[in-house]
Parts: structure tokens; C-alpha cells; sequence
């Protein structure tokens, strides 16, 4: 696997993740109305959102370069 194979698939990862920890903050501060778990989930899935600027942009720049 080589090095732009394997960083598509981490930060399609930390992406995901990074997704479903945000709906969790949020869908948890509607239960318990904690501020604190708000902002998590809020900052959680303005994360996932540059992430995913990133990998475009690394994409972009990268398509050139074999997976393999």
C-alpha cells in the first residue's frame, strides 16, 4: 500500500469518525443539555468538514501519483 493510499483511507477514516462523534455530541446535548457536549459535537463536525476540504485539495494535488 503506498504512503497516498494509505492517508485516503486514515482521513476517510478520522472523516467518519469525526462524523459520527459530532451527530453523537449533538444528538447527547438534546438529552442532557450540556453545553459542553454541544460544542464538542459542533466543533466535532466542523472537523470532519475541513477534513474533507483536505482530502479534496489532497486529491487535487496528488492525482498524479499511483495508488499502488
Amino acid at each position: 500500500m503506498s504512503l497516498k493510499a494509505f492517508h485516503l483511507v486514515f482521513i476517510l477514516i478520522s472523516i467518519l469518525f469525526s462524523l459520527v462523534f459530532g451527530v453523537w455530541g449533538v444528538m447527547s446535548y438534546f438529552n442532557s443539555e450540556r453545553v459542553a457536549e454541544l460544542v464538542l459535537g459542533v466543533v466535532s463536525l466542523l472537523g470532519s468538514v475541513g477534513m474533507s476540504f483536505y482530502l479534496y485539495f489532497f486529491l487535487k494535488k496528488f492525482k498524479h501519483v499511483s495508488y499502488l
